[in-house]
């Protein structure tokens, strides 16, 4: 096996995130406590908690909460799902599950950096770039030019990591309609659906739209629960996901049994628990355009279309890095600056940084932002 890079963003957050005063770059909603979480509970599945045996559970998941992420798809049965130990671990069982050192893949870039990592360590690779100047869209007719006669898989990810674009649902189709085409598997990282801006714009799950399309789910983003460390996959090729399966064995073998019966209970609760962020996401929002409303000559502010994250331009002479680098060194407000979303398969921006506005405290460290640029300006 091909030794993997060192992740970057990762790496970084590992050494900012728990050290700063604002985390202004989470990429995840507000979390809920176990408090707050079991008191949605209906009363069978708290008395189930409170009685639940320690032991090992299915490599697959658990019945109930197939059935409940099943539930969450138009059209999908429990026997199309697997579960995982978060998202990091479905995507690299699925990459290795699907691709051969003489397949070919395509990534849509920018990306979250296991995206083209870990199929670049099995086989050719190529990146399509969505074009800043053109509000990120995705140009088919770059997907189409890149396709090869060996090209297996096609990865992509709305809303977007970082961007937080959604894609028009004509290119979608075009998209699905170019696999179908050419028999290609179309893998999309969906860990943000449902924080949509507006519903209408939500697009299909690609495992509802395609016979070939993979659904990456998890309860870290959209739903704000990372400390589950519960994932899925939803497919109709279970032969495909029993070689995923195989694969997992050699990795976390189960999940938790608590965490998945906690992911069961905030499935169920999914309604509200979306209402919420969505609502939670809409106030940080006013906050945070006023916000880069007051610097218009230091920053390009794009609103995303969906999830909690963007991908602002930093128009400052110091440039990106160094303004990152100082705003946590000097304030403690973390920003991930555009390096770490640099690929080896594309050019990408060299003057944006990701920003979050689904914590609680963003209000709080936006007044911390602008303290800061106020008192050092030049």
């Amino acid at each position: 096996m091909t030794m993997l890079p060192d992740f970057r963003l990762e790496t970084y957050l590992g050494k900012w995130e728990f050290a700063c005063r604002y985390h202004m770059t989470a990429s995840d909603m507000q979390t809920l406590s176990l408090k707050e979480l079991l008191a949605m509970a209906s009363p069978a599945d708290r008395a189930a908690w409170e009685d639940l045996p320690l032991h090992y559970i299915e490599p697959t998941g658990s019945p109930a909460l197939r059935q409940a992420i099943a539930a969450t798809y138009q059209g999908v049965a429990p026997e199309d799902i697997l579960a995982f130990a978060g998202a990091e671990e479905g995507i690299f069982c699925a990459m290795h599950a699907i691709l051969d050192k003489d397949d070919h893949a395509i990534i849509v870039t920018p990306n979250y950096q296991s995206a083209e990592e870990l199929p670049r360590a099995i086989c050719a690779v190529s990146g399509v770039a969505l074009d800043p100047d053109n509000d990120w869209a995705l140009d088919l007719g770059k997907m189409r030019a890149a396709i090869r006669p060996n090209t297996k898989l096609i990865s992509i990810n709305f809303p977007h990591n970082p961007t937080g674009k959604v894609l028009d649902r004509a290119t979608f189709d075009g998209l699905v309609a170019l696999c179908r085409q050419h028999g290609i598997w179309l893998f999309s990282d969906e860990v943000y659906r449902g924080l949509e801006r507006a519903p209408e714009i939500q697009l299909p799950a690609a495992i509802e739209a395609y016979e070939k399309g993979l659904s990456l789910g998890v309860m870290s983003k959209a739903y704000g629960l990372p400390g589950l460390r519960v994932g899925w996959i939803a497919s109709r090729d279970r032969d495909l996901l029993y070689r995923m399966e195989r694969m997992k064995h050699y990795l976390s073998i189960c999940n938790a049994g608590p965490s998945e019966h906690l992911a069961v209970i905030a499935l169920k609760a999914g309604a509200q628990i979306m209402a919420q962020n969505r609502a939670l996401i809409a106030a940080n929002l006013k906050v945070t355009d006023a916000f880069f409303a007051d610097f218009p000559d230091l920053f390009d502010w794009q609103p995303a279309d969906g999830g909690c994250i963007a991908f602002p331009r930093y128009k400052g002479k110091d440039g990106v890095e160094s303004f990152c680098r100082r705003l946590v060194e000097d304030a403690g407000i973390v920003l991930l600056p555009a390096s770490l979303y640099a690929s080896s398969l594309t050019e990408t921006p060299i003057d944006r940084f990701r920003i979050g506005f689904g914590r609680n405290h963003v209000p709080e460290g936006l007044s911390a932002m602008r303290s800061y640029l106020m008192k050092n300006a030049a």
